[in-house]
């Protein structure tokens, strides 16, 4: 449990300003490689205390992830037409924080672990990145799961406005030793959600997590 929620630490970390406008979309190796000095800078800091650590986290969190589509891959096609609107809203705001909430209390974690990342691997819209984390005691298998999502913004042309779409890589999942989190989470959803009801899985996710 120590390695899955330290590597979600990396890969929040890691993922900073992935997709940035000015940055290649067709290169997320490099461009993960090029944000770890970024991730050893932070959590080696010894003038930034974890809240501090945990603040700079979060304010990275939310342009990276897809959290949308992370939150409707926990329920997956069976249990996700079962929300309504605002129960999908919900849902989906409960289960950020409850991914905040568990790398802001596992910070504390991280003392000499390197990362080695190795080719990526195409699939259409989605790419794949292995990674390994490596200590002392282990070395963990990581695999990172990206899609390409068109993003738009208005840009000034001449005397008018016009909106430019632009490539964003989102990270949506990550397999650690070949687990994912997204199912480890849809395993327990499905637990409560077939004895119990969607209010039920509402009101368990606004309890701080166990583990």
């Amino acid at each position: 449990m120590r390695s899955l929620w330290y590597a979600l630490l990396v890969l929040l970390l890691a993922g900073q300003g992935i997709g940035a406008e000015n940055e290649d979309p067709n290169d997320p190796v490099e461009l993960l490689q090029s944000k770890w000095d970024a991730v050893i800078s932070i959590l080696q800091a010894k003038d930034i205390d974890a809240e501090a650590k945990a603040k700079k986290i979060d304010k990275l969190v939310s342009p990276t992830f897809d959290f949308p589509l992370m939150a409707k891959l926990t329920l997956g096609r069976k249990n996700w037409p079962k929300l309504t609107q605002p129960q999908r809203e919900e849902f989906t705001k409960l289960f950020v924080e409850r991914l905040k909430t568990s790398y802001r209390e596992r910070i504390t974690l991280y003392t000499d672990e390197r990362v080695a990342f190795k080719p990526a691997v195409r699939k259409k819209t989605t790419v794949q990145v292995p990674m390994e984390l490596i200590s002392k005691e282990e070395s963990v298998e990581m695999l990172y799961k990206l899609r390409l999502v068109d993003k738009t913004r208005k840009v000034k042309v001449g005397e008018r406005w016009e909106v430019k779409v632009y490539k964003r890589w989102k990270i949506y999942d990550l397999e650690i030793q070949g687990v994912s989190i997204l199912l480890t989470y849809r395993s327990q959803f499905d637990d409560i959600l077939s004895s119990g009801t969607v209010e039920d899985l509402l009101s368990r996710l606004q309890k701080p997590p166990t583990s």
